[in-house]
């Protein structure tokens, strides 16, 4: 299905203490709580890795969100990706 036209779509890296913490689970629940839908994964350098898409608010809320993390997760620091190619239509934990 096409996105429409008012979704917003971000790849995101985030550094620090993101792995090992339940974060790439806890990011999965809150996406999809959002109703966004997309994939995370963590890299081989510590760093997670996360595209979403959905609707323009949700994202940006989901972004905040994130930010924060879980107890026991510490964002040191995130960048944005290119976010290409097919995104599932739910939100998955991959890798």
């Amino acid at each position: 299905m096409p996105p429409n036209i008012s979704d917003s779509r971000l790849g995101v890296i985030f550094a620090g203490r993101v792995q090992g913490v339940g974060f790439r689970w806890w990011t999965r629940r809150q996406a999809s709580a959002l109703g966004l839908h997309g994939t995370v994964r963590n890299l081989p350098d510590g760093t997670v890795e996360i595209h979403v898409e959905g609707p323009g608010a949700a994202v940006t809320d989901f972004l905040a969100a994130v930010r924060q993390g879980p107890t026991g997760a510490l964002v040191t620091r995130f960048r944005t990706v290119a976010s290409e190619g097919e995104l599932p239509q739910d939100f998955r934990v991959i890798g």
